[in-house]
Order: structure tokens, then sequence, then C-alpha cells
């Protein structure tokens, strides 16, 4: 590996040129930069494979503010974690404030100072790798408990699966899935645990079904269709204002794993990255899993069959991006089938 690939990058966000000359001239020499000039763009290049270390980011911006665009990566688990830093020619408190509310670790005021912003980018990637360091540390002192709540998630996940004609394995496999795929793109280790632990209890809103819906073993007819789409609402509604990050990506699982990335899903036919990251990789382990199983109304498929339907509906049902992940870890994804059948 060469020195250039031992470099941190930074993301500078700015709609103003002459700005982003003048901080990737500043930067160049420690950093790899990378450039956006509005915030649409920025969210692009943050969720590419190879995501920033930093983001500096303008607040004053036409179209989508820094604020909002710090929001929605705070929203997203691929760019959580990512510290920001915000630009800005505003010095008074009520912006301050919004921006720490929305997720910024610190604010660099306008005109530009070399050596305030290095020693900024310098301070919140250290903090940043120390929190990384103490974040495992307590991961490993905490393994029994952790084991612990997952064993009680996954419980509650089968005890829905049990109303559905499963033995409780679909929810053990799925959940195996989810963070074989969470892992593969590159999602840090506390949000692929994150989605993994929540990824169980997906159908728990499946024991509010009517047993005559779920173990019919005939095509269900449009309004019990209708029936059975609620599932997804009432698993959402169980965890009512849950507390832990935890709880909350449950609720998003439960609500959105059968919506399509083209917007032909239920229940509220959302599309794209509209779909939160958990339910868009949901969404494919749960598929999957649906294919390869026998179920009352269906014959199981093979796992090369099951993969080829997945390859078929990327960019249709499923996120291409995400699609892509599943075919390079499908081998390990079979080893997961055979295992716990």
């Amino acid at each position: 590996m060469d020195e250039v690939d031992k470099k941190q990058s930074i993301l500078v966000v700015d709609d103003t040129s002459e700005n982003i000359d003048l901080l990737v001239g500043i930067l160049e020499n420690e950093y790899n930069v990378k450039v956006a000039i509005n915030g649409e763009r920025a969210l692009k290049v943050a969720n590419a494979a190879e995501r920033p270390d930093l983001i500096l980011l303008d607040v004053m911006m036409p179209g989508m503010d820094g604020f909002e665009v710090c929001r929605r990566l705070k929203d997203n688990p691929y760019t959580r974690y990512i510290p920001v830093i915000f630009l800005t020619a505003m010095q008074d408190a009520e912006s301050e404030r919004k921006g720490f509310e929305v997720g910024a670790v610190d604010f660099v005021t306008k005109p530009i100072n070399p050596p305030t912003v290095l020693a900024r980018i310098k301070t919140h990637l250290n903090l940043y790798n120390q929190n990384q360091t103490l974040e495992e540390m307590v991961y490993q002192r905490t393994a029994e408990l952790r084991e612990t709540r997952l064993e009680v998630i996954k419980y509650l996940g089968k005890a829905a699966e049990f109303k559905d004609n499963d033995t409780g394995m679909h929810v053990v496999r799925m959940s195996l899935y989810v963070k074989v795929i969470a892992a593969q793109m590159g999602l840090e280790k506390r949000e692929v645990e994150l989605i993994y632990q929540a990824s169980p209890m997906h159908d728990v809103g499946k024991i509010g079904i009517p047993d005559y819906i779920l173990k019919k073993t005939g095509k269900l007819d449009e309004d019990e269709w209708e029936i059975m789409r609620k599932h997804t609402v009432y698993g959402y509604d169980i965890f009512e204002q849950p507390s832990s990050q935890l709880l909350k990506t449950a609720k998003l699982i439960a609500l959105t794993h059968h919506e399509k990335w083209d917007g032909t899903g239920y229940p509220n036919g959302i599309k794209g990255e509209e779909i939160p990251l958990a339910g868009r990789i949901a969404a494919i382990a749960d598929v999957y899993d649906a294919l390869v199983s026998e179920r009352p109304y269906k014959n199981k498929w093979t796992h090369e069959d099951a993969v080829e339907e997945i390859k078929r509906q990327s960019g249709v049902h499923f996120d291409p991006r995400i699609v892509d992940v599943f075919l390079a870890c499908s081998e390990t994804i079979l080893q997961i089938k055979n295992q716990y059948q």
C-alpha cells in the first residue's frame, strides 16, 4: 500500500468554487480530498463504497442546506458516524444550537483560517478513533448481556413465526443473512450488530393477523391480502415510542421490509433511498429465505434459482447496490441456509 492510500479522506461540501479551491489547497497534502457542490451530491459521495472519514459541510447552500444534509447523514446507518464540521459565516447561538442538534461535531467560521481548519480536523479524527477503541472495549465487556438480549429478541420473533406454520428458524436464518450483508457493505460494527439484533422482529406484527389467513394453503384473495399487508403497520405500532436505538431500528424494519425499490411495495409505497437502509437489507434477506423455504402454498426453490430471482429484481424490488453485495456473499448465505434448517 503506498502513502496516498494511507491518507484519510475529507469530503468538502460548498457551493462556491473559490471556497472549494481554498480548502483543497489547505488539505491536499495531508488528506485525500473529495468535493461536492451541493447537498444532493454530498449525500451520494458520502454513500459511496469508500466513505469519507470526515465531512466539511457548508451551511448556506441553495436547495438542500447543510442542516438538512447533516440530518440525512445521521439518519443513514451507513453514514451516521462520519464526523461533520460545519463551515459557516454565521456566528449566532441559534445556528450553532441547530447544528449540534442535527449531529455536527464542530463549527469553523468563514473566512477560513488554514491552521484552524487543520487543527479541528485532526482533533475530531483523533476523537473518532478513540471512540472506536472505547466502543470496542465496551463491546467485549458486555458480550453476555448482548447475547441475552439477542436471545430474548429471537424468542419474540419466533413467537410470531409459530403462527405462520414455521419452525421459528426463519428469523434465525434471516437475521444472519442480514448480518452478513450489512458487514459486507462496510457498515460499522455497532451498526451491523444493531440491524442484526433488530431484524428478528421484522414480522412481529403477524401476531395481529388472523390464523385463517396465516395458515391458508391456497392463494389469498384481495381482501385477505389487504389484511395480511397490515402486519407491517401492526409491527410498527407494537414498538410505540421506543427509547433505544435497537427498538427504533426494529420499528423501522417491521414497517418497511416489504417496501420495494421501485415504489410498488407496501404499506406506504415509498421508493429508492426513501426506504431506510435497514429495511432494504431486511427485504432481500427475507425474500431469499422465503424463496428457499417450504411453505404451505409453495415448494422451496433451489439456492441457485433464488439467487437468479434476486438478480432479476435488482432495481425493481431491491436496491441494486445491496443486490451486488448479496451476490458477492451468496456462498456464505448458502452455508447459513444449510446450517440452520
